[in-house]
């Protein structure tokens, strides 16, 4: 702006008010130097602006850490975080912890030293001490909670209805003729992964059948699964039924067995959890849970700007269930 000034023979803060469209200065003034900034490809910094307005409110960036970018759901929910955000004005600051404990903690660091209103955060799958959140929220920095929310950390959060989207799958498995059903999914220390085990065994007992631990395997993910599923399909008395945690894992347990020469669903029947592209982009289509992705990011993204605007006290705890849906394709009979 100091460059513009000079050029044109007039103040900075003259410039500063025409680039704002200020009734200040006259109409063919402003469009003088908007016309000048435009052609000097001058655009206004809207970190440095909100940092100058900090003093007086919070800036207007939210800090958003991601597990993984690569995965499906997580990009639904940073999409439905970023419509909800953009539509109040406010910006993201994205970042990927890809599953590391110790970037996470950096990333938080990062965010508070940029000077973020609030974060949005789904905890990578090795985080067990959660002092890089209570120190954010000490500092008092919200924070919101989704997916893999963090039970140690009294903060608010967004999750999907996981113990009933098992539930139902596997009602489904039963209610089509399966009675050996297989279980694969994340470590315990996930409150995703024990909420979707008990809705998976639930369901078992519901329909009169017993539990049996060799038919549950830690497997998330589609490498896993291609190695640790011959094992169960070559058995004596093999699972005629797989729930997999998520839709790589079951696609994975799926083309293992159609290698092998079974035919699914006829002999084994597979189900998913997500209902991203990949289940419809394989042959049968996935039957699966529907996250809902989009609809988690919006809550998340409506929770925090509730609590930086002083709508929701930053004291108070939200917490907000979405609900699943079975979607039933050519993976089940």
């Amino acid at each position: 702006m100091k460059d513009i000034a000079e050029a044109l023979g007039v103040s900075v803060a003259t410039v500063s008010r025409a680039l704002k469209d200020s009734p200040r200065i006259s109409a063919e003034r402003r469009e003088i130097i908007k016309k000048y900034a435009r052609e000097h490809n001058f655009f206004p910094n809207f970190i440095a602006e909100s940092l100058r307005k900090s003093r007086v409110q919070p800036m207007k960036i939210i800090g958003v850490i991601i597990p993984q970018f690569t995965h499906y759901y997580f990009s639904t929910i940073l999409s439905g975080i970023e419509e909800e955000a953009s539509s109040r004005g406010y910006r993201l600051l994205v970042a990927q912890s890809n599953e590391s404990y110790e970037r996470e903690v950096a990333i938080c660091q990062s965010f508070y030293e940029n000077k973020v209103c609030g974060i949005i955060v789904s905890q990578a799958k090795d985080t067990v001490r959660y002092d890089h959140f209570q120190k954010l929220l000490g500092l008092g920095i919200p924070l919101v909670f989704y997916d893999r929310i963090c039970t140690g950390v009294n903060a608010s959060r967004v999750v999907v209805d996981d113990y009933m989207g098992a539930f139902n799958a596997v009602t489904h498995l039963i209610e089509t003729g399966c009675r050996r059903i297989a279980y694969f999914g994340s470590q315990m220390n996930l409150e995703i992964s024990k909420n979707r085990f008990n809705g998976y065994k639930d369901a078992l007992l519901k329909h009169g059948i017993k539990y049996d631990s060799e038919l549950t395997r830690f497997c998330d993910n589609r490498a896993d699964a291609e190695a640790v599923t011959p094992e169960l399909l070559t058995s004596d008395n093999r699972p005629d039924g797989f729930f997999a945690i998520n839709d790589d894992t079951a696609i994975g347990i799926m083309y293992t067995a159609k290698r092998m020469g079974l035919r699914v669903p006829d002999d084994v029947s597979v189900c998913g959890f997500t209902n991203g592209y990949r289940a419809i982009a394989c042959d049968p289509m996935l039957t699966t849970v529907e996250q809902r992705g989009r609809q988690v990011g919006e809550e998340a993204a409506n929770i925090l700007i509730a609590h930086v605007e002083g709508t929701i006290p930053k004291e108070h705890t939200e917490r907000r269930i979405v609900r699943t849906r079975l979607v039933i394709r050519g993976t089940t009979r």
